[in-house]
């Protein structure tokens, strides 16, 4: 958001920014035109570190990825020390692979007889520190604190032995130790073993070694470690479905369908418990927590969403067990309007703060919904993401798509939101006052390939002049925009935005598409 009262002024008298024009940066994990991707390759999880030189995504497979920046080390520094000397910054982020590890493998419960799958849910970066990076993941039941970490690795030099001539030729190493008939070994040691059996290791030129040399450990080459350094477990009987780091940079939350626990990340045999919803009696049950964030600045905050289409509030300060919400906030529907599909699609499946704090972006199955946390009374912009699908919904129920889980993320400015659609889409909207912009993208090398060109008109809601947007994307039955029949097999669940630049990542299968704009 502008900073000052005379840069919003200046802004709201130049109007809304102009659309972005976006374009194919870099592709990780292309596949070829035919080539089946394997279950455990499909990305589960991507996220961005906060100053954005640093990208990881997790997958089914139970594997953590990491992406380091390069267009900005070409001339050291960060990008902010850049800017100070003048350098020209690169024309986008680009990114190159790093390193990965096998996070979480599979296990077996055997109290419940439960296989728990290795896959990645989400990952959350922790505050750098000398030089490492930290960062936390979580399967469903279990989340752990790694450490990556640059480390020298030793080699002896400056030896008598030269162990490569002995791989090279067993039959000269044998016969050039043949002459002694006991070999000595370091700090006088004696060994009984027939001295042959070393001369595959070490190879003694013939009549022996003229002077003794010392070896030397020398430190060249670095290689990156990754290691685990806590295991948060055993606290979870539903599936984990969030976790979320606190600005105190000492605490975080995780979510389940059920309860949310409050860790601090160097205990981690102890949680407390936050909030639970589970009732006395299970049957009574009527709407599960389905995504929880941390407010980026204040510690105290914290908003969690439900199946119901709920965002609640939540104040740590006012008691230890936080079942009751400081605010709520949800959209009243409209009398005549509910269908035995209205309770599934009016779902949040993710939950995410503006930068600033001062707007919660939620992701139903159809919609995006932007929320200022003064107000609630209603969203104060509404993006319709796919409005053509709501006479396929049945088709949508029976194949289970429509429980699919879309993720969503705001730019760092907040001018803009994204989320994901089938056959590979992505919308962009403009969420800044007057915008129309809401675009279309596929992943894919030419993004703008689907793109479709119709005037989207702002509708405004009679009942608050507030709220301020409706937008609607091709209204063609069982189609995308340009009528392109639907693949729902094809979904684009996972992306994040830069933290500071307007480029996105995001998800196709197995692989990793980046775009700039």
């Amino acid at each position: 958001m502008s900073s000052g009262d005379g840069g919003e002024v200046a802004s709201a008298a130049a109007g809304p920014p102009t659309p972005l024009e976006w374009k194919f940066s870099q592709v990780f994990g292309e596949r070829t035109a035919g080539e089946e991707v394997q279950e455990v390759d499909i990305i589960s999880a991507i996220e961005f570190d906060k100053t954005g030189d640093h990208l990881a995504t997790g997958d089914r497979g139970g594997r953590v990825v990491l992406f380091e920046r390069t267009d900005t080390k070409e001339h050291g520094g960060s990008r902010r020390d850049l800017e100070r000397m003048d350098y020209p910054g690169s024309r986008h982020p680009e990114f190159r692979y790093k390193t990965e590890f096998q996070s979480h493998e599979p296990e077996f419960d055997y109290l419940k007889s439960l296989e728990i799958e290795e896959k990645i849910n989400k990952i959350r970066w922790c505050q750098m520190a000398n030089g490492a990076l930290f960062l936390l993941s979580t399967n469903d039941k279990t989340i752990k604190f790694w450490k990556v970490q640059e480390k020298k690795i030793k080699k002896v030099a400056d030896i008598n032995v030269d162990p490569s001539k002995a791989a090279g030729s067993s039959g000269i190493a044998s016969s050039s130790v043949s002459s002694s008939p006991k070999p000595y070994l370091a700090n006088g040691g004696c060994s009984d073993r027939p001295y042959n059996s070393l001369s595959n290791d070490l190879s003694f030129p013939p009549g022996g070694i003229p002077s003794l040399r010392l070896p030397v450990v020398t430190g060249s080459e670095t290689s990156l470690v990754a290691r685990c350094r806590r295991v948060y477990a055993h606290a979870h009987d539903y599936h984990i479905n969030s976790i979320s780091n606190n600005s105190d940079g000492e605490t975080f939350i995780s979510a389940d369908d059920l309860r949310i626990n409050l860790w601090n990340l160097e205990i981690s045999n102890q949680s407390f418990n936050i909030v639970d919803v589970k009732p006395a009696n299970m049957e009574d049950l009527t709407e599960v927590i389905t995504s929880a964030e941390f407010h980026p600045t204040h510690c105290n905050m914290l908003a969690y969403s439900s199946s119901k289409g709920s965002i609640r509030l939540i104040d740590l300060r006012q008691s230890a067990l936080c079942d009751s919400h400081s605010k709520l906030f949800e959209e009243q529907e409209a009398p005549g309007s509910r269908s035995f599909f209205t309770e599934i699609i009016a779902s949040i499946s993710d939950v995410k703060f503006a930068r600033d704090g001062r707007y919660i972006l939620s992701r139903d199955y159809m919609t995006l919904k932007l929320w200022d946390i003064n107000m609630d009374s209603g969203p104060v912009a509404t993006f319709q993401v796919h409005e053509y699908l709501r006479p396929k919904l049945c088709d949508l129920y029976e194949n289970d798509s429509i429980f699919d889980k879309f993720e969503c993320c705001l730019s760092g400015d907040g001018l803009r939101v994204a989320t994901g659609s089938y056959s590979n889409l992505f919308r962009v909207f403009g969420c800044a006052a007057g915008s129309t912009e809401a675009t279309t993208l596929e992943a894919s090398k030419n993004p703008m390939r689907r793109q479709v060109q119709t005037p989207s008109r702002p509708s405004r809601s009679l009942s608050s002049s507030i709220t301020r947007v409706v937008r609607r994307g091709g209204e063609s039955p069982g189609a995308d925009a340009n009528g392109n029949s639907f693949d729902f097999t094809t979904k684009l669940l996972h992306l994040a935005w830069h933290p500071s630049e307007n480029s996105i990542a995001c998800a196709a299968a197995n692989s990793l598409y980046m775009y700039y704009a």
